[in-house]
């Protein structure tokens, strides 16, 4: 299995952007991050690192960049010692957030009946 998505589009670069941009949303780290970045507005690194229990600084430093690159975040350097630096989804970033918050409201809406078909699996073996 390849782990790419069936094609949906007559544009190939449109299918390699979803396949993309699932792959990278699909993370863990990334959904957070949107999440902290949505909820908390423009935040610092310490301030996201501190959202975003057990992301290790590397992990955020490399999830933030590839967000960037993406144009999901802004990244704001202050002039100023020590450097002052600021992440905030952009547009694009908060279209993205939205998207995906449909993830969090499925969940809420469907929590006790995963658990109990997941209870039902786990008793049957």
């Amino acid at each position: 299995m390849s782990g790419q998505i069936t094609a949906y589009s007559d544009n190939p670069e449109v299918d390699r952007l979803v396949n993309e941009l699932i792959g990278r949303v699909a993370d863990k780290w990334t959904l957070l991050v949107i999440e902290a970045l949505e909820e908390g507005g423009e935040q610092r690194f310490s301030a996201l690192a501190r959202a975003v229990p057990g992301i290790s600084q590397k992990m955020l430093t490399q999830t933030l960049r590839q967000m960037e690159r993406d144009g999901l975040v802004q990244r704001t350097v202050h002039p100023v010692v020590p450097p002052h630096v600021d992440y905030r989804l952009t547009d694009l970033g908060e279209s993205l957030a939205a998207a995906f918050c449909g993830v969090w409201h499925w969940a809420e809406q469907n929590l006790q009946a995963v658990a109990a078909a997941r209870a039902a699996y786990d008793a049957r073996g």
